[in-house]
């Protein structure tokens, strides 16, 4: 049986700051790791096709 999922904490003071900055800044991604992550995602869905 699964166990029940915890409630995300609420993030205060400067904890809250910095998450909100790093989401509103995302730190950029080279096109090759973008290239690499759908080769991937293309490979896995290749082999299980009825997933999604």
């Amino acid at each position: 049986m699964a166990r029940p999922i915890k409630e995300t904490p609420t993030l205060f003071g400067e904890d809250a700051r910095r998450f909100e900055y790093a989401v509103e800044h995302p730190k950029p991604v080279s096109s090759e790791k973008v290239k690499r992550a759908m080769d991937t995602y293309r490979a896995i869905m290749a082999k299980f096709p009825t997933v999604l």
